[in-house]
């Protein structure tokens, strides 16, 4: 699922939430504001102030710890900090109160907010009166420690509905170390690479792994397919098996790029093997929709549940200790997307060498315009020393097949379109 505005199903999406607004009535009753609680990651969602029955929902819905970010007394009617910890704790859950005076937020504050998160087990719900305060905590950490920049913050905080320019301003008047943080903690934290060269498609796959913690992700993993007899096979996973093996690697994620034309995805195989998750760009659903109605296969299910997680514009995650974040990158295909991690870009067929230029952009939903933009954003803020082919970032490494790439699918082409006279002839 993606950060945008989700909510939990059932009841937990009609919370009281009685952040309590303007007075109303000769009896000075407080109308409650009622909001459904907002998911930011897969741990973390954010909510106005909730009462002691939104308490009892969130813990039927698996919310294992509440942060507080409200300091008591704001206006009458809140209810305490110690009412919503007895309450939490009664219904199994862990309670923090980290309480933060509108606009007055610390590093400190930031980081304590982190350790809250980290230290829980399983989901979080973290509040204050309407849930910004709680989610700028979390945005300012994330710039910080360099899983996204100021820009993202905006539109991040949109999808949401929260406004998130309170978290622009403090970065920018914390600058100085702040924001050198900012730009060179991804730059600095250089994952280990290594290509795996498919000759039949001109593919490169890559395991991606941080050195520190021996995890690693495999980027767009090749299955083999035989186009005369219609067999599959494993080589080409089977050898990144071995790697990961040879290596002492623990597989924490299995990534693909786009949906890929000319080869299939050896994901599936891969997780089966490993039972790390798989994961591509969100707008693979579209993509599934178009080639559905063009196989005319009604019953096939164009809603990305073929992996387990969609991937949208400026989410995060993380390979070992390494920081990684995503691009949307289309034009080659309307859901390819960009994974940064550390200071390498992989980009597979958005980019290639200046001989070749960007990728074909001939696939329904393809868009010449729009090709490689996001990828000319990467290469702007990001680069890295080309020392070898295993060492240097994605864009460099698959552009380098780009023109025998191109003859190839030419060739194939050709030899596709032959064996259709013949058997028409």
């Amino acid at each position: 699922m993606t950060p945008e505005a989700a909510t939990f199903s059932g009841s937990l999406a009609s919370l009281c939430n009685r952040s309590y607004v303007s007075v109303t009535g000769n009896n000075g009753a407080r109308t409650p504001k009622g909001s459904a609680m907002k998911k930011v990651t897969d741990n973390l969602w954010i909510a106005p102030q909730p009462c002691k029955d939104d308490l009892a929902d969130a813990a039927r819905q698996g919310i294992s710890a509440i942060i507080n970010n409200r300091p008591d007394g704001e206006e009458l009617g809140q209810p305490s900090a110690a009412e919503n910890r007895r309450a939490a704790e009664e219904l199994g859950m862990d309670y923090v109160q980290i309480p933060i005076v509108p606009g007055q937020f610390q590093e400190g504050e930031v980081r304590d907010f982190q350790k809250a998160l980290a230290e829980a087990d399983g989901r979080v719900l973290a509040h204050c009166k309407t849930g910004t305060r709680s989610l700028t905590l979390w945005s300012i950490g994330e710039v910080l420690d360099g899983r996204m920049t100021t820009e993202e913050l905006v539109p991040f905080g949109q999808r949401l509905g929260v406004d998130l320019t309170g978290a622009i301003k403090w970065l920018e008047s914390n600058s100085g170390p702040l924001r050198s943080a900012e730009k060179d903690l991804m730059a600095t934290r250089k994952p280990q690479v290594k290509g795996f060269f498919d000759k039949r498609t001109f593919s490169i796959q890559y395991v991606v792994a941080d050195p520190e913690t021996r995890k690693c992700a495999i980027i767009d993993p090749v299955l083999d397919f035989d186009e005369r007899s219609g067999a599959t096979a494993t080589k080409n996973a089977d050898a990144i098996l071995d790697f990961v093996r040879e290596q002492g690697f623990e597989v924490e994620w299995i990534l693909d790029t786009h949906p890929h034309a000319d080869h299939l995805s050896a994901a599936r195989y891969l997780k089966e093997k490993t039972g790390a998750p798989t994961a591509i760009g969100s707008r693979v659903t579209e993509v599934q929709e178009l080639w559905k109605g063009i196989y005319n296969w009604p019953d096939f299910p164009a809603d990305g549940s073929q992996w387990d997680r969609l991937f949208a514009q400026g989410d995060t995650f993380a390979v070992g200790s390494i920081p990684a974040k995503v691009l949307f990158s289309p034009g080659h295909t309307l859901a390819s997307i960009t994974y940064v991690i550390g200071d390498a870009a992989f980009v597979h067929d958005t980019l290639f060498m200046p001989d070749s230029g960007t990728a074909r952009a001939d696939f329904p939903g393809g868009n010449a315009s729009a090709c490689g933009n996001p990828s000319r954003r990467s290469c702007r803020s990001r680069t890295r020393r080309a020392s070898s082919p295993d060492t240097t970032i994605s864009r460099t490494i698959a552009s380098r097949s780009g023109s025998r790439r191109s003859e190839s699918r030419r060739q194939k082409t050709r030899t596709s379109q032959n064996a259709g006279a013949r058997l028409s002839s």
